[in-house]
């Protein structure tokens, strides 16, 4: 059992950067996988980027390759998303998730929680 709250998200213009956050609470944070998902108006929710439970392995979809980089500290109960070079189709609604089998993985059947969600826009 973990709580998901997602923050950092907010405007931002074609080009730059934004760091997102979920912070974790309930059991011990280090026990589960973590991933990111996003979903756009009128599109299916879409994987971005997941990492293991100890961090040493990571795996990030192809469109936010070399843009994107996901990270956790668990100390801090915490999982990141650094974005990038953000473009207008970055905009979306992006959600963290947490997964019981300690894995990276893109497939959203996996996950046992997910957060509230946090709204990234990008401007042209």
């Amino acid at each position: 059992q973990v709580q998901l709250v997602e923050s950092g998200g907010g405007l931002v213009q074609a080009g730059g950067s934004l760091r997102l956050s979920c912070a974790a609470s309930g059991r011990t944070f280090s026990n589960y996988g973590m991933g990111w998902f996003r979903q756009a108006p009128g599109k299916e929710r879409e994987f971005v980027a997941a990492i293991d439970w100890t961090g040493g392995s990571t795996f990030h979809v192809d469109s936010v390759k070399g843009r994107f980089t996901i990270s956790r500290d668990n100390d801090k109960n915490t999982v990141y998303l650094q974005m990038n070079s953000l473009k207008p189709e970055d905009t979306a609604v992006y959600y963290c998730a947490a997964n019981s089998n300690r894995i990276a993985t893109p497939r959203a059947a996996y996950y046992d929680y997910w957060g509230q969600g946090t709204q990234v826009t990008v401007s042209s």
